[in-house]
């Protein structure tokens, strides 16, 4: 496919436009096996300002993801002043390594006071810098991390990138033990599936709410939901099978590996997923596609819709972050092979995954919280809030010899007959697939599905690289001292699977069993981002982070700030978003079909006494009994967020938010969306869901 990566300055064009000596001493620096050096960097950015110009770019930028959750970008022209009123078009290897960006309003959690402005970007050569375009210009965007001046990581790609290393550490240990002497580096890679909502532009901008807050915070069930499945994996209708194309063809072109697309169960609701990629490239090429889905749906007037929950009692949106381990020579550690049992490699690398999902659940629980998402998890469409692993029979089996201290066998999937002779016959996979469980071994890949749809994956997967390189650092620590490497790897494996079995679940995670059993084995159950941000207070945690010299101490607290202050200012602009809907739009709606019903009841009894208007007048009350109703729970919203905004300590007003606001509006909503069943269509001054779920 020529489009294919057509404005990416990916590894075939610096092969092509790089000196040799250039181009592999930057090699080098990708592979982490040499420093940048300045004299490569300035021939770099020559040849990069070369290609771009030569596409037709005008502007570059240093584009990087702050703790915002979106990418962040300055432009600057190329332009350099010359002689006699002309201009150069000049890019130095200084500015591609460095830029400076204000860093006075993106979140710092108080790193930084207000005032103090002056925050870098730094190039990261691992990741290719590609042309973006936007209002038909393109725009050379090099990736970068993002610091504070003092030093401490303003965004999520410079703890992702020290995760990264943090793994490659400790996994070459235990591949060392295992007698690899070729394997340079390990690397953690992701397949991220994205879901996302599309909806009529028309309906999103008479919808408030949708606009100020990714979600509808009024609107009453249509007749028809996804009761009858008949959405999934449906035939795409002209408009979306457009869209998806220019998605792709766009995607195509900046390297995005888009694979897969489909519509999903909720109605108006679908799914892309891509090819594997490495987690800090994967990372960028998620955060692209979110970005790509926005602006592609709205040429095709349409609106993307993200947040996880933009519609009340359907299903909502998550990422499946599928998540695995491979080598710089193509080994994926977490391929079991033909015989599981015997690839005791592989199960050194699953039970430190199992350890370590069990040891840091809390942990991983807040890699995927935010408001959005606390409206899905555990709703009975989306992985529970309880953190298990489903590993499937054959790896269940595998472990429970483990417990018993007799491992002989690999239970191997069955041929399957069709019962039609045109058809073949074919292979099982030796295990099926469970879509309740939020952390699920699938194959070669762990496929953690708890993850937020409008989030960057990078939370996530900084978490599970952690948490991995610790339990691989102790394994290491105990069986690098070891006198007897194969008896001891035999104990450190049975006890790994006996202590941690409790986290193991092969059932259904929406049940309510589940729920009591889970509680019973002692397993955390989070139903909230205020809760689960509780665990970066923790001396443990700190201490975690600082070892592998992913976050320094500021920088955890920092997290910690930040996550509790987006979730109040997010709670808050739904409340006051609320708050304005229901002065400015439902309650005259109500007055005004109150009013008519009194005028018409009125006017029938002046034509004739005779005439039975009791279904008006039952009407008539019904309505003003129910907007009387809905005035109260207004005034006690109101009021929620009074209480809430004077709160100074960050916990104690995020749990105000979360109890009192939160609740209030949930109060407030069940009125107006029973006010939207009886008032006269006409009047209603909003978008039905019926609306916005089925008219694309």
């Amino acid at each position: 496919m020529k489009i294919f990566g057509e404005n990416v300055f990916n590894d075939a064009v610096m092969r092509e436009r790089l000196p040799k000596a250039t181009y592999k001493s930057l090699r080098k620096t990708i592979e982490g096996r040499l420093p940048l050096d300045p004299a490569v960097a300035e021939i770099v950015a020559n040849a990069m300002k070369d290609w771009a110009i030569e596409k037709g770019a005008t502007h570059f930028t240093h584009w990087f993801q702050p703790l915002t959750g979106i990418t962040a970008e300055k432009h600057d022209s190329f332009i350099s002043p010359a002689n006699h009123g002309l201009v150069n078009m000049e890019f130095s290897g200084k500015e591609l390594i460095q830029g400076e960006p204000d860093a006075s309003s993106f979140p710092s959690g108080g790193i930084r006071a207000t005032f103090e402005a002056r925050g870098y970007t730094a190039w990261d050569c691992t990741s290719p810098a590609f042309l973006k375009e936007d209002g038909g210009t393109l725009t050379l965007c090099i990736p970068t991390a993002f610091c504070s001046y003092t030093g401490e990581a303003l965004d999520r790609k410079t703890p992702l990138l020290r995760s990264m290393e943090a793994l490659s550490i400790q996994a070459m240990r235990i591949l060392k033990l295992f007698g690899n002497t070729t394997t340079k580096r390990v690397i953690s890679t992701v397949g991220p599936e994205q879901e996302y909502f599309l909806v009529d532009k028309k309906f999103f901008e008479k919808r408030m709410d949708l606009m100020l807050t990714g979600r509808t915070l009024f609107g009453a069930m249509a007749p028809k939901g996804q009761e009858l499945e008949d959405h999934y994996f449906g035939s795409l209708k002209t408009r979306i099978a457009a869209f998806m194309h220019e998605l792709n063809v766009e995607l195509w072109k900046l390297g995005v590996l888009a694979k897969t697309q489909h519509n999903e169960v909720a109605p108006a609701q679908f799914e892309l997923a891509p090819i594997f990629g490495t987690t800090n490239i994967a990372t960028d090429h998620n955060q692209l596609v979110m970005d790509s889905l926005k602006k592609v749906a709205l040429k095709h007037d349409m609106v993307c819709l993200l947040h996880e929950k933009p519609y009340a009692g359907i299903n909502g949106s998550g990422k499946h972050n599928n998540w695995s381990m491979s080598t710089d020579d193509g080994h994926n550690l977490l391929e079991p092979g033909q015989t599981p049992h015997e690839n005791f490699q592989f199960l050194t690398m699953i039970c430190a995954v199992i350890k370590a999902v069990d040891d840091y659940a809390e942990l991983l629980r807040l890699s995927a919280a935010n408001p959005g998402n606390d409206h899905r998890l555990g709703a009975n469409e989306a992985p529970p809030a309880i953190i298990s692993i489903f590993l499937g029979d054959q790896l269940s089996d595998i472990i429970e010899q483990l417990q018993n201290g007799t491992i002989n066998r690999s239970l191997q999937g069955e041929k399957l007959a069709s019962g039609v002779k045109t058809l073949p016959a074919f292979q099982k996979d030796s295990t099926d697939r469970n879509r309740t469980s939020p952390f699920a071994f699938t194959g070669n890949k762990f496929e953690f599905r708890m993850v937020a749809s409008s989030q960057s994956i990078a939370g996530p997967n900084v978490v599970l690289n952690l948490i991995v390189a610790e339990i691989l650092s102790q394994f290491a620590d105990r069986l690098e001292q070891a006198p007897d490497f194969d008896k001891a790897l035999q104990e450190l494996l049975k006890e790994t699977a006996t202590n941690h079995k409790r986290i193991l679940f092969d059932g259904n995670g929406y049940s309510q069993e589940w729920v009591e059993e889970a509680a019973k084995r002692g397993l955390p159950n989070i139903n909230s981002t205020v809760d689960a941000t509780l665990v970066l207070t923790r001396e443990a945690t700190v201490d975690l982070y600082e070892k592998h010299k992913v976050l320094n101490r500021t920088e955890v607290e920092s997290r910690y700030e930040i996550n509790l202050e987006q979730y109040t200012k997010q709670i808050n602009i739904e409340a006051l978003t609320m708050i304005n809907m229901a002065k400015n739009m439902i309650m005259p709606a109500a007055v005004k079909y109150s009013t008519q019903l009194a005028t018409s009841i009125n006017a029938i009894k002046s034509a004739s006494d005779a005439v039975d208007v009791s279904a008006q007048e039952e009407l008539l009350k019904d309505v003003c009994a129910i907007l009387v109703s809905f005035k109260a729970k207004l005034a006690t919203l109101e009021k929620g967020v009074q209480e809430a905004t004077a709160i100074t300590d960050a916990y104690k007003q995020a749990v105000c938010y979360r109890d009192v606001v939160f609740t209030a509006m949930q109060d407030l909503r069940v009125d107006g969306d029973q006010l939207e069943t009886m008032i006269d269509a006409e009047i209603w001054p909003l978008p039905t869901y019926a609306q916005m779920l089925f008219m694309l």
